[in-house]
């Protein structure tokens, strides 16, 4: 069974061998057991303290010991950007992403389908996803472009990093930081989902303004796993991103061999049912960044690179309100997964393992039939309940990729025709 410390950023120090972290100090000249101490920075050194993230693993062998990298073959479909083609603004909606009939792990069903940034600019976001039905096996996976933000749809997934195990179910996420090194298994022998990959400033708690103290995602469930290690000289394949490409090389060991480590940059996972959502109690839909989860904010105050948003169960009970998302043309882009249940703006055709892009300044809004139901609905208080969607909100427009583009929805503008007209008074100043 995996132990989890609980708390958001905190500074954790775990061992998995009693003794094997310093007391006092971070690089003895002789670690214990003959264990190597090697630093992992999540920022650059000089970043202020309360943004510092770091950590030291005390391993068994040091990171820098392996050979060149070459380009790897696999994973077609996970490719970086589009053609030369102007990026069109038409709003795109895709199906869910089939599972596979052979032998996939969660490289090989990894898919890309939109990003906006070059990864050297350190800014930006990309969304995959992932269809998977075999366990990573004698290989592990880093990415050194981006911290990676799990969001399984179905099926968990098990997470085997150097700092730690997680295990994550549908309903949960977990992050993975830059540069770490994991393993994907499948404890119900598939798994589909989302993976957020945030080029840009690390992930945090979004403040918390008038709302005071408390609310929304609180720090102490998010949880960390406890130091674990493998200890094998069997070869291990090390598939690297970098630069919006794979990369392979081979070990003559698992990289996976931290015995200790303390500090802030860790992976976690957190259970989305434990969000605190903040709603209206008098009338209006409110802005939906009241149910951020988190923020990677951008160098305009209020203008995030990323905001990692969901739409959970709640209480609606607004009075004489169109209750659902209202139209709005906004100058962020939106990008938006269904985890399970149906999303309350989208009547047909959002499914979970889906994805809707309304890149920015796209008019949007509910659909016919939505905007039917609620503008009939009787305003009694009603729970949404059932549902868990999410969106991926960034201030760069996405890029579709030309895989995904090959793939979308040919008749999503259809849900927004035929609204009806709006009757004025024959004569306008009656």
């Amino acid at each position: 069974m995996t132990d989890y410390i609980p708390g958001f950023g905190n500074h954790v120090s775990t061992e998995a061998v009693p003794g094997a972290l310093p007391i006092g100090r971070n690089s003895p000249q002789r670690p214990a057991f003959g264990l190597y101490a090697e630093q992992l920075s999540g920022t650059a050194f000089t970043a202020p303290r309360h943004e510092n993230r770091r950590s030291w693993l005390y391993r068994m062998r040091p990171t820098a010991e392996h050979p060149p990298y070459r380009r790897y073959e696999g994973a077609a479909r996970f490719a970086p950007g589009t053609d030369d083609a102007p990026l069109a603004p038409n709003r795109l909606r895709w199906d869910p992403t089939p599972l596979p009939t052979a032998p996939t792990d969660f490289v090989d069903g990894l898919v890309t389908m939109m990003a906006n940034r070059d990864p050297a600019e350190l800014e930006g976001v990309a969304l995959h996803v992932y269809a998977a039905n075999r366990d990573m096996t004698a290989r592990v996976f880093m990415d050194a472009d981006g911290e990676l933000l799990f969001i399984p749809e179905q099926g968990r997934v098990a997470l085997h990093t150097e700092l730690g195990r997680i295990e994550v179910a549908p309903g949960q996420i977990a992050l993975v930081p830059r540069g770490v090194r994991f393993r994907v298994r499948l404890p119900d022998g598939k798994a589909r989902g989302y993976l957020a990959e945030n080029h840009g400033a690390l992930f945090r708690l979004p403040d918390l303004g008038p709302i005071g103290a408390n609310g929304l995602a609180n720090p102490r469930d998010f949880e960390t796993p406890v130091a674990w290690f493998e200890d094998s000289d069997e070869p291990t394949e090390v598939i690297q991103k970098f630069m919006g490409s794979l990369w392979t090389t081979t070990l003559d060991h698992s990289p996976l061999d931290v015995v200790a480590w303390h500090g802030n940059l860790a992976p976690w996972r957190y259970d989305l049912s434990r969000f605190n959502t903040i709603n209206t109690v008098s009338f209006d839909h409110p802005d939906p960044s009241i149910f951020t989860v988190l923020t990677s904010p951008s160098d305009v105050p209020g203008r995030a690179n990323a905001d990692f948003v969901i739409f959970p169960p709640r209480w609606m009970v607004a009075e004489n309100t169109f209750r659902p998302p209202w139209f709005h043309r906004n100058v962020m882009s939106e990008a938006m997964g269904l985890i399970t249940g149906a999303y309350d703006a989208k009547a047909e055709g959002f499914q979970p393992g889906g994805i809707s892009l309304h890149n920015m300044m796209a008019g949007h809004g509910p659909d016919l039939a939505s905007w039917q139901g609620a503008s009939a609905a009787d305003l009694k208080p009603h729970k949404i309940d059932g549902t868990m969607a999410f969106m991926l909100e960034s201030c760069w427009p996405y890029a579709p990729t030309t895989h995904a583009l090959g793939h979308a929805q040919l008749d999503y503008d259809a849900v927004w025709k035929d609204f009806p007209k709006a009757r004025l008074p024959a004569d306008p100043s009656a």
